[in-house]
C-alpha cells in the first residue's frame, strides 16, 4: 500500500478551480505604515486577504510584512509583495500536504491503544493498527496472519454517506456507528466512532472501535 493519497481525477466539466469573482480583481489603494515609513500600496483585494492571513500566522502586522518585502526587494514593490504571498500559501500548502496523508493518519492510529482503522469511502481498509489486527485474529481466527485487510468484510450500520452528513452537520462530533467485520462464516459486530479524517481529497474516515 502506498503511502501517498493520489487525488481523484475531476469528471469532465467539474470546476477545478474556486470561481472568482469581481471583488478578487479589484484594486484596493491602503496606506502601510511600519517605524514611521508610510506606503501607499494598490493591490486586488485576493493579495490584501491574504496578507492579512500570513501576518495572523506569524502573529505580526501587514506594515512589519510590507517592511521585510520592501528590505528585501528594492524593484516594484506591489510585484515583490504578490510574489511573497503566493510563494507564502505555496509553503502552507506544502506543509498542510505533507500533515494530510496516509502516513500521518497511520501515525494516529498507531498511537491509539485501542483497536482503530482508516476507511474509504467505498467502505476499505487503508490501514490499520495493532490493537485493530489483534482483535480481528482473535475474534475471526480464521483470518490470514500477514494482512487482516485480506479477504476481511467490513458493513456499518450507517452508510458512509450519511456519516460524512452527520459529520458535516455537527461540527465533526464523532458518529457513533454498529459494524460487523467477517471472514468467511465468522463474524464479529462492535460499535465505533467515527471521525474525518485529515485530508481533503479522496475524502477518508476514521474508526475507532470502542467495544472491542
Amino acid at each position: 500500500m502506498s503511502d501517498s493519497i493520489i487525488p481523484a481525477v475531476p469528471h469532465q466539466g467539474e470546476r477545478l478551480l474556486l470561481p472568482l469573482t469581481a471583488e478578487d480583481f479589484g484594486p484596493e489603494f491602503r496606506v502601510v505604515a511600519r517605524g514611521g515609513v508610510r506606503r501607499g500600496i494598490r493591490l486586488e483585494r485576493a493579495f490584501w486577504v491574504t496578507l492579512k492571513q500570513m501576518a495572523e500566522s506569524r502573529k505580526c502586522t501587514i506594515g512589519m510584512l510590507v517592511d521585510e518585502i520592501a528590505h528585501a526587494e528594492q524593484g516594484n514593490l506591489t510585484s515583490a509583495i504578490r510574489v511573497a504571498c503566493m510563494r507564502g500559501m505555496a509553503d502552507e500548502t506544502l506543509s498542510l500536504r505533507k500533515l494530510a496523508s496516509i502516513r500521518t493518519i497511520t501515525a494516529i492510529l498507531v498511537a491509539c491503544p485501542s483497536p482503530a482503522f482508516a476507511l474509504s469511502s467505498s467502505k476499505k481498509i487503508l490501514t490499520f493498527n495493532a490493537p485493530f489486527q489483534q482483535l480481528v485474529k482473535r475474534q475471526l481466527p480464521t483470518a490470514p496472519n500477514d494482512d487482516a485487510r485480506h479477504d476481511l468484510k467490513l458493513a456499518l450500520d450507517l452508510n458512509v454517506a450519511d456519516i460524512f452528513a452527520r459529520l458535516e452537520a455537527n461540527g465533526e462530533t464523532p458518529v457513533n456507528t454498529g459494524f460487523v467485520i467477517g471472514v468467511g462464516e465468522r463474524r464479529y459486530r462492535g460499535q465505533l466512532n467515527v471521525v474525518r479524517a485529515p485530508v481533503a481529497e479522496p475524502e477518508l474516515l476514521m474508526a475507532f472501535v470502542f467495544n472491542g
